[in-house]
């Protein structure tokens, strides 16, 4: 059964759709305020969050951008604000959807279903219980932080793998020169981000059949880095 999590302080719409998934076979949990809310979807394993953007304690946008640092989580943000400076800031810190208040319950639903269904596609092979990564011949092993591709090891530095493997945990996302310094060494970006191109270039030595034309690691000239699948 499917495992949704609703964050949402008022609990009249948060019990209708609890009660529409339920209906529809999915397990659905609620939460009121924004900090516990942000606690349960990083501690707790869950297919897909319904996620308020005013909330008490915290509010969705900044629950959506820690979300965004450890899962890929498919999350949906409701809210009554209809402004589309909201949707694309809320799109641009990983949100999968928008939908604004009021909503149709079973046009919510059918949302669900559309990117838990989408979420699966994407991640493929991707063994999440077990700490494995495994895209296209590649696979990458979390627990042992080991990559092998087409069934043979490859060696990697502390910093290639750890970049790797957040690209990878990411796919389809683009991340920025900046954004990748300060993920990976964790310092802000007025560090040297030179460093992050000198890493992809080894990266994609070890991993890519033709470096120059890479498959896995794509340019995204003028903003940045994303992993295809």
């Amino acid at each position: 059964m499917k495992k949704v999590l609703i964050i949402e302080d008022d609990i009249s719409i948060a019990e209708l759709e609890r009660d529409y998934l339920e209906i529809n076979g999915f397990e659905a949990e609620l939460e009121q305020r924004g900090d516990k809310g942000l606690a349960k979807a990083l501690n707790d394993e869950y297919d897909l969050i319904i996620l308020d953007l005013m909330l008490p304690g915290t509010d969705g946008f900044e629950i959506c951008r820690q979300i965004r640092v450890k899962k890929n989580t498919p999350i949906l943000m409701v809210s009554a604000k209809k402004e589309d400076i909201d949707k694309i800031r809320a799109l641009g810190l990983g949100a999968d959807d928008y939908v604004t208040k009021p909503f149709s319950p079973s046009e919510l639903v059918a949302r669900v279903k559309a990117h838990i269904s989408r979420y699966e596609r994407l991640v493929g092979g991707k063994d999440t219980k077990k700490g494995i990564l495994e895209i296209r011949g590649l696979v990458i092993d979390q627990t042992s932080r080991r990559v092998y591709l087409n069934d043979k090891e490859v060696i990697f530095t502390t910093r290639e793998f750890d970049l790797l493997l957040f690209l990878a945990s990411n796919q389809n996302r683009v991340f920025t020169k900046e954004e990748l310094f300060e993920k990976i060494w964790g310092m802000e970006s007025q560090g040297d981000v030179a460093t992050v191109t000198v890493h992809i270039r080894k990266i994609r030595e070890k991993i890519e059949e033709n470096p120059s034309d890479p498959k896995y690691i794509e340019t995204i000239w003028g903003v940045g880095y994303r992993f295809e699948v």
